[in-house]
């Protein structure tokens, strides 16, 4: 299951990993964002171990959502040693994400 990244957790659990991690930047009413929610979830449970896969609620998030000028949703970064080295913007298939995440293994 995708971990619930908040501003106060976000330090914690993407900056100071030594896993690449995914992190979805969302909203309930976004239906982009409710079209790859399934697909993060699938690969959460799919990377287990290996990456760390959350998602933030812009609406409750903003803080870090600003942080790393988010200005549509859905955004996926990659983050990788506390860096951003790839992103996502908008509903892309599964295959998009599994590809720029395989790259950071």
């Amino acid at each position: 299951m995708a971990l619930e990244i908040t501003d106060a957790n976000f330090d914690e659990l993407v900056m100071k990993s030594d896993k690449p991690v995914i992190v979805d930047f969302w909203a309930e009413w976004c239906g982009p964002c409710r079209m790859i929610g399934p697909v993060i979830e699938e690969m959460a449970n799919e990377y287990e171990g290996k990456a760390v896969i959350g998602k933030v609620n812009v609406d409750l998030n903003s803080t870090v959502s600003a942080q790393f000028n988010v200005r549509s949703i859905p955004t996926v970064l990659f983050i990788k040693n506390g860096e951003v080295v790839d992103k996502s913007v908008g509903a892309v298939p599964k295959a998009n994400l599994v590809s720029k995440l395989e790259a950071l293994l």
